[in-house]
């Protein structure tokens, strides 16, 4: 088996990823591993845009409320208070290092307005391609560090502890069909988010939580899996993969409609159609049930249009794809599973509760998002704890990794179609069952069905690699069902139909670790 040594693993090339990398190179060699290809991730994607205090009229404080007043009560403010103070230094740094967001005809920053925010401060770049931007800016940074190898198209399928710590990984190279070891001091996963494990979602099909189960087998503890985040304005265009579009479409005036024509949103919350992503999703959802449709209407007849194809002109020209123009005509929109608001429990510092591994960006519950994420803090939060990871892990010393006959892992095509088979199921288990409203029967019935398939699979953790694939995606699922089950009341995204109240007993954090006892973490003083 190849055997490679690097002082920092970084798995994941999304935004936090590049972001860790870049700043764990400035003192150590760096591997950054991905599964696909370099520009494959959800930061990729991203089209709103980039949350950050750089107006005037606009302060940290204003800032860091809003994040709170999303988070309903579980953010950690501490931890709020480093995203939107660090944040704006991060912003200021990128564009001393030649990053271009967009700007008016006297060479001002353009900020717009996105849900639960109260003053204007997405930064966007190429319009509505701000992911793409940022993501591609950073990547050029990241290529120029002579301490950084990447190493694309291939997985890490486990994570070696040994008394404790982390002392490296094991990969497989799908190019030569290989298992690889990389000796190293720590380990950054930066792997994304997991909503392809719902059959709507807005996510590239890479985003399905192995990063957490990588991690929850490692040792680590796992936190807030219940609060998986549902946009509410994805295209609903049938036998046609979920469409995001762009919450920033609702900041610049887009109307949500029902059936009727109505704005529904207008008198359910003062922000109406910019209400915080909870709200705004489960009152489609409401409206959706009364009207026994399957979408609502985004309109966005009453803009200028040529603004709008400025503006958005990335997504005007994909809906025109969909047959849709989106300044003349009616969208039909429906909520889609978007974003992990939970996931790997970490310090202020990125790092887990084993000791070497870290973890940021979407895969971590850092404490900002809360029980639900305030829209474009996600990309900040890549920022700010994926340089803060970066810094830390590079610092790290090293355990030896114990002599061990590691058994063979291949990849073997003719799996691929059960492990397919296996991830359309829990999909259709976790749309009907996990979904936007839960309850305890559809929950437990779930669970059953997740069991079902564990037995399936078999529980071997060295399984051929679409074996374990499928295993972790069902590993995952679990745990947000298992969460989902435990919280038995309504709070941001997580909402039971048989608690519908918030209910202050439940300020707390549900922290699984393998083979221990759930815990339940009060907030940090």
């Amino acid at each position: 088996m190849q055997q490679m040594f690097f002082d920092t693993i970084v798995v994941g090339s999304g935004l936090a990823g590049l972001t860790a990398a870049y700043y764990a190179s400035k003192e150590g060699k760096v591997a950054l591993v991905t599964k696909s290809q370099l520009d494959t991730s959800n930061s990729y994607y991203a089209q709103g845009g980039i949350a950050a205090v750089v107006a005037d009229e606009d302060s940290t404080e204003l800032h860091v409320h809003d994040t709170l007043v999303a988070g309903r009560g579980l953010c950690e403010q501490d931890s709020v208070e480093i995203l939107v103070s660090e944040g704006r230094h991060c912003i200021k740094e990128l564009i001393k290092l030649g990053m271009e967001f967009d700007k008016d005809a006297d060479g001002n920053i353009l900020l717009g307005l996105e849900g639960g925010h109260s003053k204007r401060r997405i930064l966007h770049a190429g319009g509505d391609a701000t992911g793409k931007q940022l993501t591609s800016f950073m990547l050029e940074l990241v290529k120029a560090q002579k301490n950084i190898t990447t190493i694309a198209s291939a997985a890490v399928f486990d994570l070696l502890v040994s008394d404790g710590k982390l002392s490296g990984v094991r990969a497989i190279d799908f190019t030569k069909n290989e298992q690889f070891l990389i000796k190293s001091n720590s380990c950054i996963l930066a792997t994304g988010g997991l909503s392809r494990v719902y059959s709507r979602t807005t996510n590239p099909h890479t985003a399905t939580g192995d990063g957490i189960s990588l991690a929850y087998n490692a040792g680590a503890n796992i936190e807030d899996m219940e609060f998986v985040q549902f946009h509410p304005s994805a295209l609903a265009a049938e036998g046609k993969d979920a469409y995001l579009i762009s919450e920033a479409v609702r900041g610049e005036g887009a109307w949500l409609l029902n059936d009727k024509g109505e704005r529904f949103m207008k008198d359910l919350h003062p922000l109406a159609d910019l209400a915080p992503r909870d709200v705004v999703a489960f009152a489609i959802y409401q409206q959706m049930n009364r009207q026994k449709t399957g979408n609502v209407f985004l309109s966005l007849k009453h803009l200028d249009a040529n603004k709008i194809k400025s503006r958005f002109s990335n997504i005007y020209n994909k809906l025109k794809e969909f047959g849709y123009d989106m300044t003349e005509d009616l969208l039909p929109v429906a909520p889609a599973a978007h974003y992990m608001v939970g996931g790997v429990k970490t310090d202020m510092n990125g790092e887990t509760s084993v000791k070497g591994l870290f973890a940021c960006g979407e895969l971590a519950s850092t404490g900002v998002m809360g029980a639900n994420r305030l829209a474009s803090n996600s990309l900040l939060e890549c920022l700010v704890f994926g340089k803060r990871a970066g810094q830390k892990a590079c610092k790290e010393e090293g355990t030896a990794i114990k002599e061990t006959d590691f058994p063979a892992f291949k990849v073997d095509d003719s799996r691929e179609n059960f492990y397919m088979e296996i991830k359309n199921k829990v999909a259709d288990i976790m749309s009907r069952n996990v979904g936007i409203v839960r309850n305890a029967k559809l929950l437990k019935e779930a669970l059953s069905e997740i069991e079902n398939l564990k037995q399936k699979i078999g529980s071997d953790y060295n399984l051929e690699y679409s074996e374990l694939r499928a295993w972790q995606t069902v590993e995952v699922c679990e745990l947000i069902a298992r969460a989902a089950l435990l919280r038995e009341e309504s709070r941001g995204g997580h909402i039971r139909e048989d608690f519908r109240k918030e209910n202050a007993d439940w300020c707390l954090h549900i922290v699984f670790e393998k083979d221990a006892e759930t815990k339940f973490i009060p907030l940090r003083k």
